[in-house]
């Protein structure tokens, strides 16, 4: 693949003494939805907070537009154009929503346009604009949560289970408004384990067990072949589940 936005290359992450990552190899394109999928616990989550720097990894190399950020702290490596959204979600509950939005934004300003686009995607938003984050449901909680990765035009999105726990009408929501920031040319790093989900945004896929990536290929290919399904992942994933 012609010059990657991320390579990483046999990276390996411990947390305290259980080693998670064993050598995690993965190419993620430009403009381009890029799914990481995989059973819980086998080092999707360790993958996005390595590439952040939450986790420091302790072997191997990760390169984002060409720059070797490997060892550099959570800070700089998000104002190098890295936006993340944790499966926690990471939201102020006493500030409103406005506040939060603000805080999110790198430049300390909010675009206007890219406001309205957000509201547009997120009408929930647009109504509690001025009211504490605290008092919205799960998935309005959710939405604000993308929506800060969102405030800015970042280089690549690395984004942790979007759609877990939330209602099918919300599901729809964040999943259309994924589709609109890849149809604006994002590149982004997705973790999703609602496979309907998956296979409606998803250009690329990287499979993960024990904490490698053990398959790479076309979303179209993994979701024509439910055998493979099978066998990557173990689970039969007709019907969406």
């Amino acid at each position: 693949m012609s010059d990657p936005i991320l390579r990483l290359e046999g990276v390996q992450t411990d947390i305290a003494q259980y080693h998670i990552l064993q050598g995690v190899d993965l190419d993620v394109p430009r403009g381009k939805v890029t799914m990481l999928l995989g059973r819980n616990g086998v080092g999707k989550t360790t993958t996005l907070r390595t590439i952040m720097g939450h986790w420091r990894a302790k072997a191997g190399r990760i390169t984002f537009d060409g720059a070797d950020i490997t060892a550099r702290p959570t800070p700089a490596i998000a104002r190098s154009g890295i936006g993340f959204v944790p499966e926690n979600m990471g939201i102020f509950g006493d500030l409103t929503v406005e506040e939060n939005m603000v805080l999110a934004a790198v430049s300390g300003r909010i675009d206007p346009a890219r406001r309205d686009w957000i509201f547009e995607a997120f009408p929930p938003l647009r109504t509690f604009w001025k009211g504490p984050a605290g008092t919205l449901s799960g998935g309005q909680k959710q939405m604000l949560s993308i929506a800060r990765a969102m405030i800015e035009e970042r280089k690549l999105y690395l984004i942790d289970e979007p759609t877990k726990g939330l209602a099918p009408a919300i599901v729809t929501t964040m999943a259309r408004a994924l589709r609109e920031l890849k149809e604006a040319g994002a590149s982004i790093l997705l973790v999703e384990q609602n496979f309907a989900v998956a296979r409606a945004l998803g250009d690329l896929v990287a499979v993960m067990d024990d904490g490698r990536v053990i398959w790479t290929g076309e979303m179209a290919e993994l979701a024509g072949d439910a055998g493979l399904q099978e066998r990557l992942m173990g689970l039969s994933m007709e019907g969406g589940h």
